[in-house]
């Protein structure tokens, strides 16, 4: 039999006897909570910590292991209570032997019938967080610190065991929120008797966040607290991201003028002729009456806002009229000169910054050990180790760590896509009902969302196919796979692998470092950190 991998266990599980404990090492941590960054305290007594001698080769250089590997296996003991993770290879090994039973399929998790944790040998991983306002990065890797016999210097090494990027719905459920006042405002508005009127205005509670952003917050709690179910989970690193709005709109600002706004010592007139420098926006015309003109039409839902403002002249003007500019100007260049001069949005910017401070009252609670650390020490990080820019790889270099030693091959994209409507009746375009939905969610024993397999013998969806279920009370299934939508599959057809649990998985590949170093060239040397703040209690 070949030898177990360390990994899950330190000696063959045929053999009895080992009782090497997680926390019989020297402890680093002594309570949860926001901690001091590096070189902030004393350096303290690390917890997996290994010498350089022994991480060297015989030439005297460090061993550098591929970073083009597969995504590791989570893997619980028969009471289902994490141990390290291990390599697809040997999660097949133990499922042949029958040692080992399917215990989750995304991410895919197996859990051993013979070996407890108090029999195992597992060691501190750390998540790390990359928070954004459409997709949020998650890492899951195990941190190996090295010191140096001769200079005390500690060094920090990070494996990835899973990526993850979490892909949030915050537009749709503003749009449902939007809708559903829309339909109460009707209500109230119909001249009903007995139509009870909405009294004061409730007070909105200390921390209250609109449910767009909260999704946010808690759907990244929900991989937090999962991971903590699948991995030897004690430390949280995550991005304390805070924009600076103003900046982003004029880098060069300072001082008094965070005061001042746009028009400051104008009016909109004058401001429009000193920015487009008294010129036609569209044909470039000096030296003529200009008017103002709505880049967005206001006829087609655009606004006053200095943005959406530019200087034409009355023939252009009166051409363009109630025309998108990308219906009437269809020179590219001038096309694309328009909207560069046009101020960008700052909605994601400010949702990031609106949610920072719940994501860490969140995490907190977790009772694991917090680390908050600065964009500019995440993007140093990547940077200087040639790590690929993608939101997952952002979230493995966040915080104190000297060297990403491999990470995943793949990573897993999960999409939030909510547990179905309360809505039954189905309306038209005009807002008429179309159809009612079923009072019953649950349709032979499936309902939409769940991971499935379906062989269909014959027919024109002659195949296999897996992928997520939409249901219907007909038997007649719909399976979205990554080859695309396959409808009219019957039920008797398709079998469960794993029930619907509000998200949506698909894996991607991701670049590997060699990939990365023929893009980019071999410049981050040269990089200096901008801003390596960390954030104390």
């Amino acid at each position: 039999m070949p030898p177990q991998s360390q990994a899950l266990e330190s000696v063959p599980a045929d053999k009895d006897g080992v009782s090497t404990k997680r926390g019989t090492e020297v402890e680093t941590i002594s309570a949860p909570g926001v901690q001091h960054g590096r070189e902030e305290t004393a350096v303290p007594t690390p917890k997996d910590v290994v010498t350089v001698a022994q991480q060297r080769n015989p030439n005297g250089n460090r061993s550098h292991r591929g970073n083009s590997v597969q995504p590791r296996v989570f893997v619980l003991d028969k009471r289902k209570k994490p141990l390290d993770p291990t390599s697809p290879a040997r999660a097949r090994e133990l499922l042949k032997k029958g040692r080992a039973r399917v215990h989750k399929m995304m991410p895919f998790t197996i859990r051993l019938i013979d070996r407890i944790v108090a029999d195992s040998v597992v060691h501190d991983h750390t998540i790390g967080i990359d928070p954004g306002s459409r997709t949020t990065g998650i890492a899951v890797a195990r941190e190996t610190r090295t010191v140096d016999e001769a200079t005390g210097e500690i060094t920090t090494d990070r494996q990835a065991v899973s990526l993850v990027e979490l892909v949030h719905r915050g537009p749709q459920i503003k749009k449902k929120l939007q809708q559903r006042a829309g339909y109460r405002r009707g209500r109230r508005s119909r001249n009903l008797r007995y139509r009870a009127p909405r009294f004061n205005n409730r007070t909105k509670p200390k921390g209250w966040l609109p449910p767009s952003l909260q999704h946010r917050v808690d759907s990244t709690m929900t991989w937090v607290n999962r991971f903590q179910h699948l991995a030897p989970v004690s430390k949280v690193a995550y991005e304390a991201v805070r924009f600076d709005t103003q900046k982003l709109q004029n880098p060069e600002i300072t001082g008094v003028e965070y005061q001042l706004g746009t028009l400051a010592g104008f009016e909109v007139r004058e401001y429009l002729l000193e920015k487009f420098n008294r010129t036609c926006v569209y044909c470039d015309a000096t030296n003529v009456p200009l008017n103002i003109d709505h880049v967005h039409p206001r006829a087609r839902g655009g606004s006053d806002r200095v943005s959406n403002l530019v200087t034409a002249c009355i023939l252009c003007n009166q051409a363009k009229g109630k025309l998108l500019v990308e219906e009437f100007v269809s020179d590219r260049k001038r096309l694309e000169h328009i909207r560069k001069q046009l101020k960008v949005c700052l909605r994601d910017a400010a949702i990031v910054t609106a949610t920072r401070w719940s994501l860490h009252t969140a995490l907190m609670t977790t009772g694991l050990y917090v680390v908050a650390s600065s964009g500019g020490r995440t993007k140093f990080n990547r940077s200087r180790l040639g790590v690929p820019k993608e939101h997952c790889l952002d979230a493995l270099c966040v915080g104190d760590v000297d060297s990403v030693g491999q990470w995943p091959d793949h990573r897993l994209t999960i999409a939030t896509t909510g547990r179905g409507l309360h809505q039954r009746t189905q309306p038209n375009k005009y807002g008429f009902p179309r159809s009612y939905r079923t009072r019953r969610k649950v349709h032979y024993g499936f309902i939409t969302g769940d991971f499935v397999h379906a062989i269909v013998p014959r027919g024109k969806n002659a195949g296999t196919h897996v992928g997520r279920a939409a249901v219907r009370k007909s038997g007649s299934f719909d399976i979205t796979t990554t080859a695309g939508t396959r409808q009219g599959i019957r039920y008797k057809y398709v079998t469960l692998i794993q029930r619907g649990d509000g998200f949506n998985y698909s894996i991607n590949k991701l670049l590997g470092r060699s990939e990365v170093a023929r893009t980019n060239g071999s410049a981050y040397s040269s990089l200096r950190v901008e801003s390596s703040t960390i954030w104390r209690t």
